[in-house]
């Protein structure tokens, strides 16, 4: 699944939340504004995956997703949500498998400008901006190969 880009982030006001697969290409992506919860806004992304993506069994997330989330994803979606954990007792940069998936997908959106800055009145617009600039990062894929 992902993170919102809550500790970094540079869009004020706004959470990203996508849902991507093994490969980091977008799946799905839900724009809300900051003051929803993490968790809210997970199941935004994953209401909006299970009408898109009904065959869908296993999802990473990050460990900002645990609690009642994951029986809710099992009761709601009957898939399993698996969080990916930091090792305990590990000091300084670490892989986290599955997860850096996510965080290249958002570092490979980043670098088009109109996902830079929040340029986008609606929500929407801005969900559509992440489609487009998937929708190149894949054509420009296919072109090259």
């Amino acid at each position: 699944m992902t993170e919102a880009t809550t500790p970094g982030k540079k869009i004020a006001g706004r959470k990203r939340h996508i849902l991507v697969d093994t490969m980091g290409l977008l799946l799905t992506a839900v724009v809300h504004a900051a003051d929803v919860q993490d968790r809210d806004g997970a199941r935004l992304v994953l209401k909006r995956a299970k009408a898109e993506f009904p065959s869908l069994q296993l999802i990473w997330a990050d460990g900002g997703y645990a609690g009642a989330l994951i029986d809710w994803v099992k009761a709601t979606c009957g898939w399993v949500l698996q969080t990916v954990l930091r090792p305990v007792g590990v000091k300084g940069f670490i892989v986290l498998p599955r997860r850096w998936v996510v965080e290249r997908t958002f570092a490979w959106l980043a670098r088009y400008r109109r996902l830079s800055k929040d340029y986008e009145y609606l929500t929407t617009v801005s969900e559509t901006m992440i489609l487009v600039a998937m929708i190149h990062i894949m054509a420009r894929r296919t072109l090259d190969a």
